[in-house]
């Protein structure tokens, strides 16, 4: 039996597999769930998903993207849905070890997406000390932007600033340029922080050569006034 007459919509991401009756319902089924995700309609896409990732067939660890991207969402509880894929990602971290700084990508964005900052903060200084993350330039870059985020005043509501400063964001930042000379986010700010040192230095110190006249002219009229 042929199967030269099937076309499929998406790219299957094993391809080369020789096809047979059941492989063409397994393309079929991809098809669906790849067109689901497409036109935004998640039950019918989770469901297919859930059919897919009992196939022998399927590496479902390498598709941890999708699964993501289907991980159940609630609008009325957003701190939930934040937590299932949080949770998601860091079970996939464990089963599929080879794409572990991606999926920390991940997670990262997801965390800064929905506004857990500090969440974001402390997972990044939980496995950038270790390897293979701690020589990951992106991770370096999103740590000194959080970083440089938070140190704003009133910028993160419920987020505390203390210990988070420019020194940190620098610290970040230098460590990203230095492992990829091409950043060109890390490379701009390690440039940019110490000019904001620099500004907040100079805010100290008068800022016109008037004001010290000034200053210097009120001093000896209250000399003068205490003289009489």
């Amino acid at each position: 039996m042929s199967f030269d007459k099937y076309s499929f919509l998406f790219t299957y991401p094993d391809a080369k597999q020789t096809l047979s009756a059941r492989r063409v319902h397994i393309r079929r089924l991809y098809d669906i769930l790849e067109l689901s995700i497409h036109r935004n309609e998640l039950p019918r896409a989770r469901n297919a998903w859930s059919i897919l990732v009992r196939c022998k067939e399927i590496n479902w660890k390498i598709m941890w993207k999708t699964g993501a991207s289907l991980v159940a969402t609630d609008d009325d509880d957003k701190a939930a849905s934040t937590r299932n894929k949080v949770e998601y990602l860091t079970t996939m971290m464990l089963q599929f070890p080879e794409a572990r700084e991606s999926i920390i990508q991940e997670m990262i964005l997801h965390l800064i997406t929905t506004h857990r900052y500090r969440r974001a903060l402390d997972e990044l200084e939980l496995y950038l000390p270790s390897p293979p993350f701690q020589e990951n330039s992106v991770l370096h870059t999103y740590a000194g932007l959080i970083c440089l985020y938070v140190a704003q005043p009133q910028v993160a509501p419920g987020v505390s600033p203390e210990g988070r400063s420019l020194r940190d964001a620098q610290h970040y930042f230098d460590r990203a340029r230095y492992l990829d000379q091409d950043n060109m986010v890390a490379t701009a700010w390690s440039d940019a922080i110490p000019n904001f040192n620099s500004s907040g230095e100079d805010r100290e110190t008068p800022v016109s050569d008037d004001e010290n006249m000034d200053v210097e002219t009120n001093t000896v009229q209250r000399v003068k006034r205490a003289r009489t």
